[in-house]
């Protein structure tokens, strides 16, 4: 892999507590309508995947696809659309799960285009966040933990392509 792991940020036992906060806090936040909770692949499934199952209410799952990373620890600035989700969109509930917000330019485009498709709400729910964010004009409504200025890795995340399947969140060399 090339590189290796510093130190862990986040253990398992932390981000389960967590999600299952989000979790009620989402539920208590959406009452009524249709949820659509909309994951930003491929980073977010796992955590996606924990949190749907700690929200008490209704809801349908869809996915985007967005790169703007490839082999490298920091965002190259163009963000490109690899596959746009086929629900319809206007009228619901949009829930965009990220699994961290750093520079704002992925969520940024994404925010832009998804809220020209008329959604009832259209709102963020991301594990770790930066706030570092420059270009994100839309607040992140639900976040997790405030993340430490590293590259992080685990729990979903990764750096080209590795240290997705680790059960914890942790700095890379």
């Amino acid at each position: 892999m090339g590189r290796a792991v510093k130190r862990v940020v986040y253990d398992e036992r932390q981000i389960a507590d967590k999600v299952k906060e989000m979790g009620a806090a989402i539920t208590a936040a959406y009452p009524d309508g249709e949820l659509l909770v909309l994951g930003l692949l491929k980073g977010s499934f796992i955590f996606l995947s924990d949190l749907v199952r700690q929200i008490s209410r209704p809801l349908q799952v869809d996915f985007l696809v967005a790169a703007s990373y490839g082999d490298k620890t920091f965002s190259s600035g163009t963000v490109r659309l690899l596959y746009d989700p086929e629900t319809e969109l206007e009228g619901k509930h949009i829930l965009l799960v990220e699994d961290i917000v750093d520079t704002g330019r992925t969520l940024g485009r994404l925010m832009e285009l998804l809220s020209d498709r008329r959604p009832r709400s259209l709102e963020i729910c991301a594990l770790l966040h930066k706030h570092i964010a420059t270009d994100l004009k839309h607040p992140t409504k639900f976040v997790g933990f405030d993340a430490p200025n590293e590259f992080l890795v685990g729990y979903g995340l990764d750096h080209a392509e590795n240290f997705r399947h680790i059960p914890y969140i942790a700095s890379l060399q």
